[in-house]
Formats: structure tokens, C-alpha cells, sequence
């Protein structure tokens, strides 16, 4: 199993961006994926997380602002993040846990097994 997250890039804050996350696996559907971001000198942070029956939840510093949405048919999931503020800026990872029941989520990094490699996000003031 491998994920690639993508999308990441510089923007201004109170911009959009959206980023990918594409899954190599044949069951995709028996995933549940998150989002963690890392700034320089913090511990990973939760972002949002989509259960296999696309339940969602969201950290608390994004509620509102970002939508997490998958697609299995492509083996993808979206991060759309609205009102970017400087905050915001770290690298964000993708993360991925096989469940055999379709609602749990996953908020704590060590829930997952398989992990992407990351993508940039900057937004400047």
C-alpha cells in the first residue's frame, strides 16, 4: 500500500488550495484516511480524517474552514482548505488504516499504518 499526497504549494493567506491524496492499494474502500500536518519544531498535528463510510471529523484549528472528501472509484481524498492563515503552514501528510468496520476514523497519528510522504503548504501574511 502506498499513498501520494499532493497539491501542496505557496499561496496568501485567505486563499484555497486542494490537496490530493492518491492510494495504490486494490481495497480502497476498506480504508479510512487522515490528514496531519507537521510545522517546524511541533508534533504532528491532526487535520481531518474520513471513515470508509465517509464519516468526518476535524481538528479544531481547521473546523469550518476545511472539507475532507473521498472518491474510491479513483482511490483518492481530498483536502479542500479555504481562509488559509499563516497558521497553516507545515507539511501536510496523508495517512491510511484498513478497518473491518465501516465507521472508525482516527485521530491520533499512531492509528495509522501507512503514511505518504508529504506536501508543502505555505501561506503568507
Amino acid at each position: 500500500v502506498q499513498l501520494q499526497a499532493s497539491g501542496g504549494g505557496l499561496v496568501q493567506a485567505g486563499d484555497s488550495l486542494r490537496l490530493s491524496c492518491a492510494a495504490s492499494v486494490r481495497a480502497f474502500d476498506r480504508y479510512a484516511v487522515g490528514w496531519f500536518r507537521q510545522a517546524p519544531g511541533k508534533e504532528r498535528e491532526f487535520v481531518a480524517a474520513i471513515s470508509r463510510s465517509s464519516n468526518k471529523d476535524y481538528g479544531d484549528s481547521v473546523k469550518g474552514r476545511f472539507t475532507i472528501s473521498r472518491d474510491n472509484a479513483k482511490k483518492m481524498v481530498f483536502l479542500q482548505m479555504n481562509s488559509l492563515k499563516p497558521e497553516d503552514t507545515a507539511v501536510y501528510y496523508c495517512a491510511g488504516r484498513s478497518t473491518i468496520l465501516p465507521y472508525p476514523l482516527g485521530t491520533v497519528p499512531s492509528e495509522y499504518n501507512v503514511w505518504g510522504q508529504g506536501t508543502l503548504v505555505t501561506a503568507s501574511s
